[in-house]
């Protein structure tokens, strides 16, 4: 701020103001000196005329005395009037209020100009208090005394006269008695002028002290203000040249090229970025002409046969709209730049032109790299799905208008996540780089090869013919299954699944074409992978993928609408109860559009399969959470049953999910101990590590694990002591027959035995007769779980509190629980 107010230009006011201060005072204070100096002249100009009427009135009585002459007595009053005005002038100014009509008449009756009026009473009323003129008043109503005494003489005397003729004695008495009254009068006369002189000589003194100190404090104030204004310039001054040195290394630093020019286009300046980008000298180019130092190849820039100079002015290059061009310098090399140019005015005269050139070299190099990587996976340098949408949906575009043989294919890589697993991802990055060499050697020219993703190929065959299309197809899948990759030392066998279809049978969207393409490799991985599979309009299974894809949208505005529930089934146990408030298992059921309940074996897979169930176990997590804090917040008497929930694979190997859980623990303050979350043995075994990681995690925090569909697996008991899970659930295909298949009933005891020796509970599914709960418990499994102990319930508050009940009553056999 202190800066900016530096450079600011003083204002006119901001520098005369106190001169026209001082001026306005010493003026006001003139006028006022001026004016009290002429209330002054006016009391002594009053006296004078007071003296001489005193003077005149004793004369005329004294010849009246001796004359008798009525005339002369006459005279005598007209003498006697003037102090008498002055005399009422005073007592008017005395009273309380000031009579001013009485003081004006008697101040005119004085004899005083009536300019003079509104000074002396101004006078009066304000300094009549000073010394010398409260001396002076005194003085004054003294000698109004005497004349007083000396009016009432006269009209005895003109009494006298009227009576008839006064004696010789009577007269000189008169005369006698005039003459005391003017003993007295006389010095009380004398002594008022001398006190007015006194005081007139006392204001003047003062008035001049005071316009000489005034003076003497303007030439102070002038002294400060233009020393201020002196500092203040040269503050300016440093502040300008501080400005000008920072905007002069500013252009010396800046990387873009700035040259100034007079108005007739000729250099004045040129930083050391304009230097470099002209390749000439600043000092060389000084006086030269703009054209000296480059020439436009811009065909566009020339035509209308102006100067770059001409065009600047013309504002055609004003800054806000840079243009690109290509500039030749003298040596013959061009390069790419960016002009912005602009007039330089000063106080609205045209001062010349600044050209500001930025250099575009990197910038386009930088963008042919972004355009290159925008459309290409930086990794295999293959182009990547984006582009590869956009040239399959151009030959869509194109069979609309002109028919064609068009083909395209699905490659996914088979076990490819093994190679990343066991000999990282270094690995398996030039595993890709081979394989992508491997399949651009055994396309034509012009086919598209691209890395849709991972271990994801898409190639489209433009103008191929069917057969040729699937030999190719064929041939890739020999080449991938030819190639011998060895990663230090260990070697890795390579093949793929591949999806084939013909573009002309095939829906005519992109999004048609790539789902088909998409299903027939899913399948070619379903009828045991390194295969290729045609894709059929009519095929059974692709039809049912198809409609898997379908329940995705159906899961999405599912998930929008919320329109999942909860179930809750008990587990019950077989021996002692371990948590006081039980077990419970808690279930996912779909409202579709219609209302009706759709069990998860429907739409499950459909969910696994395109990504969903993180959203899914995200809900569930969430809702059963709910539900738990709702009953705390209750305050209902007994404790609450321990809740299952079901977690997917994708959801273990989600690091992310680990953080949602956390919070949501933290959010509703749900107890961990209430919480088990059971993960299938085939999701744990494909992540183990991020298996053990997840349930070491939330077991710090209080939480329990079950694994569930033991056993299915063919490395169950291998990777059991990695898991430090709390509870084993013995497959219900072991369960529901273990009375009729003595190796069903030998794999529920071992698999029982094997828990218990790891120190975990077991649990029991699809018990659903009081004959396969009562060999559980002959053979020691702890917990049970089916619809002999219990269907499936809505999953409320009261669910977490029931009592359960110890006698259970038998129950048709029916479809086993649902995840």
């Amino acid at each position: 701020m202190k800066r900016k107010r530096t450079l600011e230009a003083p204002r006119l006011l901001g520098i005369i103001w106190p001169f026209v201060a001082v001026v306005l005072f010493q003026a006001m204070l003139g006028g006022i000196s001026l004016y009290a100096l002429s209330a002054m002249r006016g009391y002594v100009a009053g006296e004078s005329l007071w003296s001489k009427g005193q003077k005149d009135a004793i004369y005329y009585l004294n010849l009246y005395t001796e004359t008798g002459d009525e005339a002369v007595f006459q005279k005598y009053h007209g003498a006697i009037a003037v102090p008498q005005g002055g005399h009422d002038l005073r007592t008017a100014l005395d009273r309380e209020p000031i009579d001013m009509d009485g003081a004006r008449r008697g101040f005119l009756q004085g004899g005083n100009h009536p300019d003079d009026a509104t000074r002396v009473i101004w006078l009066y009323q304000n300094f009549r208090h000073v010394s010398y003129m409260e001396k002076a008043i005194e003085l004054w109503a003294i000698g109004d005394g005497f004349l007083s005494q000396l009016d009432a003489l006269a009209n005895e005397i003109h009494i006298g006269f009227k009576q008839g003729r006064p004696s010789a004695a009577s007269v000189t008495a008169w005369k006698n008695r005039i003459a005391t009254i003017n003993e007295g009068v006389t010095p009380a006369a004398k002594a008022f002028s001398d006190a007015l002189g006194e005081g007139s000589r006392v204001l003047l003194r003062l008035l001049l002290l005071t316009n000489l100190a005034t003076a003497v404090f303007l030439i102070g104030l002038a002294w400060l203000r233009s020393s201020k204004l002196l500092a203040q310039r040269q503050a300016f001054a440093s502040a300008l040249q501080a400005e000008k040195d920072r905007a002069q290394i500013t252009l010396e630093s800046i990387g873009d090229g700035v040259i100034t020019t007079d108005v007739e286009g000729n250099i004045v300046y040129m930083n050391p970025a304009a230097e470099h980008l002209t390749h000439w000298n600043a000092e060389q180019a000084q006086g030269l002409p703009l054209a000296a130092l480059f020439s436009l190849l811009d065909d566009n820039a020339e035509k209308d046969h102006l100067t770059l100079t001409e065009h600047i002015l013309n504002g055609a290059l004003r800054g806000g709209s840079e243009h690109a061009k290509l500039i030749q310098r003298l040596d013959g090399s061009t390069v790419s730049v960016t002009l912005v140019g602009a007039p330089i005015l000063s106080e609205g005269q045209m001062g010349g032109v600044v050209l500001v050139l930025h250099d575009m070299t990197q910038e386009r190099q930088y963008i042919a790299n972004l355009s290159w990587q925008a459309t290409h996976d930086a990794l295999t340098g293959l182009a990547n799905r984006r582009e590869f949408e956009y040239r399959l949906e151009q030959a869509l575009n194109g069979l609309s208008r002109q028919s064609a043989r068009h083909s395209l294919m699905f490659l996914d890589l088979d076990q490819f996540k093994l190679v990343n697993d066991t000999s990282g991802h270094a690995a398996g990055d030039e595993l890709l780089r081979h394989i992508c060499a491997v399949l651009q050697s055994g396309l034509r020219e012009g086919d598209t090869l691209a890395r849709l993703g991972g271990d994801e190929f898409g190639i489209l065959l433009e103008n191929c013919p069917a057969e040729h299309a699937e030999r190719i197809a064929e041939g890739l899948r020999q080449a991938v299954q030819s190639l011998h990759f060895v990663w230090k030392g260990r070697p890795f066998m390579t093949t793929v699944s591949v999806g084939l279809v013909h573009l002309a049978q095939s829906p005519g969207t992109l999004e048609a074409s790539l789902r088909a393409a998409d299903m027939a490799c899913y399948m070619a991985k379903e009828k045991g992978r390194n295969r290729v599979q045609l894709y059929h309009p009519d095929d059974t299974e692709l039809s049912m993928r198809f409609g898997e894809m379908a329940w995705i949208q159906r899961l999405h505005i599912a998930l929008e609408e919320n329109r999942f529930c909860l179930y809750a089934q008990e587990i019950a146990p077989l021996g002692v109860e371990e948590h006081a408030g039980g077990h419970l298992e808690i279930l996912i059921r779909l409202h579709d559009e219609g209302g009706r309940i759709i069990l998860p074996e429907s739409f499950i897979p459909a969910a696994e399969r395109y990504g969903l169930m993180t959203a899914l176990d995200r809900w569930v997590v969430r809702s059963v959470f709910q539900v738990i804090r709702q009953c705390l917040d209750e305050g209902r008497d007994g404790p609450l049953a321990m809740c299952a929930i079901n977690l997917s694979g994708s959801s273990i190997g989600d690091d992310k999910f680990l953080d949602y859980l956390q919070r949501q623990f933290s959010e509703f303050g749900i107890p961990p101990e209430l919480i088990c979350f059971e993960i299938t043995e085939t999701s744990a075994i494909a992540n183990l590590g991020s298996a053990i990681r997840f349930i070491n995690e939330l077991k710090g925090l209080g939480c329990r694990f079950s694994l569930d569909d033991f056993c299915v697996g063919m490395s169950s008991f291998a990777y059991l002591k990695h898991l430090p899970v709390d509870f084993l659930k013995i497959d219900g295909s072991f369960v529901k027959d273990m009375l009729d298949d003595p190796v069903n009933r030998a794999m529920v005891e071992v698999i029982n035995h094997i828990g218990h020796v790891m120190g975990k509970r077991t649990i029991a599914e699809f018990v659903e007769t009081p004959l396969i709960e009562q060999a559980l418990q002959e053979i020691g499994v702890d917990y049970a779980q089916g619809y002999l102990i219990e269907r499936p319930q809505v999953f409320t508050c009261a669910s977490l509190q029931r009592k359960r009940n110890t006698a259970r009553p038998l129950m048709f056999k029916a479809p086993g629980t649902f995840r």
